[in-house]
């Protein structure tokens, strides 16, 4: 302790000490002396809870490599100290849609600039590595002052720097992130790979929880992980045996009341937990990388159930299928769909291509955008779903050669009741109408949204008032019941929008 810094805590009582033992010269000696022995003993750059800090342990950025090492090392000098340490891991949210809309490069400098704010937050002594572009690993340095009030503080400082706006060409660039971290306390005799999944275990439980979350590892998040393992596991499982298939949710023409498409939602036959939603298994497909397996595998039985209607001849005009990023994000995305469309004998425009909207205000010249734009020119329908929750443009729209917008259920609750929503829906139609694209409201749910809609002049409506999902099995019998009504049921008079 008198070789480090808290020696100068003493300094009033030992030159009190001196004054009264030897007078004015003593006082000044130990007034001066003190401070500068201290000094000599030891530089205060280099001080870190009394422990002797030199130079042969790495600092700062250090490669990934090297931090993992180093993690190793941390770990069993709290663990013989008795000291604390703590393993970080801050995940920047939405990256991939900042790398999709301004580029690799605008990307890999917002990185930067975001590392470098890390720097600033943490120790000298502290260790951090970058982990792709938006992804920073973080080894703290023990200390016996660092308890998970003094984690949590430092992972809020840390979201605070981030959120800070960054200009990039001119305009303000805002970012969060989600930080999961875990203290050398949670884990008994662990190496620096379990310490390192374990955080990596509580930032997917922040990240679960939203975006700007912070977790510390614990108990429940190590039980909440195994069970996702164990389900991302039998999901993979699940795909290869066929227990992923898509249901059906129909969709209604407002003009005539007749089926103008259905749309292919995937569904779970789980064995044991039943039938569950991909709000369910989305994030294991994302996490394993495989949407793209899961988009093919939804395709193949949508496009089976083309083939199985026309063969009844149900005359089901086309079925939409949800696209998601990454299989837009495929070279090969083109040459495989033909084949796929060729193997049923179905054209493309057979196929309504539901795309998000958030994708419509990506860059111009990216992968994704020259998919959409090859889908098009190919004949596929292009569906811009969730219409008014993203930031797709007038342009955009044009310029991608949208078929159909689908207006979001959010606007379409309740909008028999609500004006406000009366005259939000009423608005997207109209720009619906000027650029003669085709409108579809989802969520429809009671009769009275379904006559506004068909009123207000939204060509298409979908929702559980209409027809819920259902299994491939069960849509020929809704479909002879729903046109065996279409005889007796009035016509619903379309009004000026």
């Amino acid at each position: 302790m008198f070789s480090g810094p808290q020696v100068l805590a003493f300094v009033p009582a030992i030159c009190l000490a001196a004054f009264w033992l030897g007078g004015e010269k003593a006082l000044m000696v130990a007034a001066f002396g003190v401070p500068l022995a201290s000094a000599l003993a030891r530089r205060p750059g280099n001080w870190a809870d009394g422990d002797q800090a030199t130079t042969t342990h790495p600092k700062g950025v250090v490669a990934n490599d090297v931090f993992l090492a180093e993690l190793d090392r941390l770990y069993a000098t709290a663990d013989s100290s008795g000291k604390n340490t703590a393993c970080f891991i801050v995940a920047l949210d939405d990256m991939a849609e900042v790398l999709d809309q301004h580029g690799q490069l605008a990307a890999d400098i917002l990185a930067d600039q975001f590392r470098n704010r890390i720097l600033c937050v943490i120790r000298r002594e502290d260790i951090v590595t970058q982990v792709g572009t938006g992804r920073f690993h973080i080894g703290l340095a023990p200390s016996l002052q660092l308890d998970l009030e003094t984690c949590i503080q430092m992972a809020g400082r840390i979201q605070a720097t981030i959120e800070e706006p960054i200009l990039l060409n001119g305009v303000g660039i805002y970012a969060s992130c989600s930080i999961g971290f875990c203290q050398n306390t949670a884990l008994a005799n662990a190496s620096a790979t379990d310490w390192l999944d374990a955080a990596t275990d509580a930032l997917l439980d922040a990240q679960n929880a939203g975006q700007s979350t912070i977790r510390a590892y614990s108990g429940e998040i190590r039980r909440r992980s195994l069970v996702r393992a164990n389900l991302r596991q039998e999901f993979q499982d699940a795909l290869h045996r066929g227990q992923i298939r898509p249901w059906f949710q129909p969709q209604l023409s407002t003009d005539t009341g007749q089926i103008t498409g259905f749309e292919a939602l995937a569904r779970w036959d789980h064995p044991d937990k039943g039938i569950l939603g991909p709000q369910v298994f989305l994030s294991f497909a994302e996490q394993a990388n495989l949407l793209g397996q899961l988009g093919q595998a939804i395709r193949h039985h949508a496009f089976k159930a083309l083939q199985a209607w026309d063969h009844a001849g149900a005359n089901i005009p086309r079925v939409g299928v949800n696209f998601s990023s990454d299989e837009l994000r495929d070279p090969g995305l083109i040459d495989r769909l033909k084949w796929e469309l060729d193997s049923f004998d179905l054209n493309p425009d057979r196929l309504a291509v539901e795309i998000l909207e958030t994708v419509f205000s990506r860059r111009p010249d990216d992968i994704i955008t020259r998919n959409v734009t090859a889908l098009s020119r190919l004949g596929c329908c292009i569906d811009l779903d969730d219409f008014g929750t993203g930031h797709a443009s007038i342009a955009a729209i044009k310029r991608f050669d949208v078929s159909r917008i689908k207006i979001d259920r959010t606007f379409v609750t309740r909008s028999d009741r609500d004006a406000s929503q009366q005259q939000l829906v009423s608005a997207i139609l109209t720009m619906a109408e000027r650029l003669n694209v085709e409108s579809l409201a989802e969520g429809v749910e009671t009769p009275g949204e379904h006559a506004l809609m068909a009123q207000l002049g939204s060509t298409h409506v979908q929702g559980f008032g209409i027809g819920r999902p259902m299994p491939f099995e069960e849509t020929l019998d809704w479909i002879a019941t729903h046109r065996s009504k279409l005889h007796d049921a009035p016509e619903i008079g379309r009004g000026a929008g």
